[in-house]
């Protein structure tokens, strides 16, 4: 299999062979264009333009130790193939260029030198109203536009739902799960606990985490938070659908609403994007806030940290506020 890497001559040499060079196109130069957690991305200079190009491998890029679907990247394909239909999804998602199953490899129109929103978390960035809109209209679209597929033309994704399901639902709520939160931040292991052993509350969380493997009406992001939402010069553009399926749209909302808590964004703009996507679309949302619970709890005792600039104390009293909603 081949390895992708930053080596431009060997990157060459594989764009010549899949014939995804223009004639007379010649490689310049390859970068990595962002800190990327799930796939190894580099983003490749020609003497005509740039592009991207996305492998995924047997692991987590971020977390070697962490094993994951090798083809990954394909479904993230099926989804771009799905919403290059649809203009208003199209234009805020890169084009597929091209498309290497036997090497789990994407060739992605470059997007341009942006950032992602993860700057949400260290207190640098308040989403305003108009950015709030623009990434709920996104996702009522994406949620509203293919429940009338046939099921067998929908997007399962189970392997990739499995391993979310596992650091989502149950990981961060087992007693000696081998971490170490007091390394993320004094008094974090000891917070964490009273949650790992709430017997009601894990309860409720497995309840939630059988939902989302459940198959369901709407094509969802599957992972749509701040670090899948990129600036550039062209406005808000979103990426990395490689977690995306059919499932709950109550999910995804509620994973959204989950990063604007823990990126302690105001009162009124979290508000404002569940009211906003209600008047767009009907959701459960009660089920919402649930979601958002558990994403919170497992933001903050999970493997998957996040750059907080919360204090201890903040993160606690979200921890209650999430626990009271999930056994409420």
């Amino acid at each position: 299999m081949y390895k992708l890497s930053l080596d431009s001559s060997s990157v060459a040499e594989f764009l010549l062979e899949k014939n995804w060079l223009f004639p007379q196109e010649a490689v310049k130069s390859t970068e990595v264009p962002g800190a990327g957690n799930m796939n190894f991305t580099i983003r490749v200079i020609t003497n005509q333009r740039s592009f991207i190009l996305k492998q995924s491998r047997p692991y987590v890029e971020k977390y070697p130790q962490v094993p994951a679907p090798a083809d990954r990247v394909l479904r993230e394909g099926e989804f771009y193939k799905l919403t290059a239909h649809i203009p208003a999804l199209a234009a805020r998602t890169p084009k597929l260029l091209g498309i290497d199953e036997e090497q789990s490899i994407l060739q992605l129109e470059d997007l341009g030198v942006g950032s992602d929103f993860t700057g949400m978390y260290a207190g640098k960035k308040n989403l305003t109203i108009e950015e709030v809109t623009e990434l709920v209209d996104f996702a009522v679209s994406l949620h509203d536009s293919f429940q009338d597929l046939p099921s067998e033309k929908r997007i399962t994704n189970r392997e990739m739902r499995k391993l979310n399901h596992e650091h989502i639902f149950h990981y961060p709520f087992v007693e000696e799960n081998g971490m170490n939160l007091d390394k993320v931040l004094p008094g974090l292991e000891k917070s964490a606990a009273v949650y790992r052993q709430d017997a009601m509350l894990k309860q409720r969380v497995e309840g939630l985490g059988e939902l989302y493997l459940a198959d369901g009406p709407c094509l969802l992001h599957g992972d749509y938070f701040p670090g899948s939402w990129l600036q550039t010069p062209q406005g808000i553009r979103i990426i990395d659908p490689e977690f995306c399926f059919f499932g709950s749209r109550e999910f995804e909302l509620g994973v959204m609403l989950g990063h604007l808590q823990l990126s302690a964004q105001p009162k009124e703009i979290q508000d404002y994007a569940l009211a906003y996507y209600l008047q767009k679309s009907g959701v459960d949302q009660v089920l919402v806030k649930k979601f958002a619970a558990v994403e919170v709890l497992r933001r903050l005792i999970g493997l998957a940290q996040l750059p907080l600039s919360l204090n201890i104390q903040e993160r606690i009293s979200l921890m209650q506020k999430a626990s009271l909603t999930l056994t409420s």
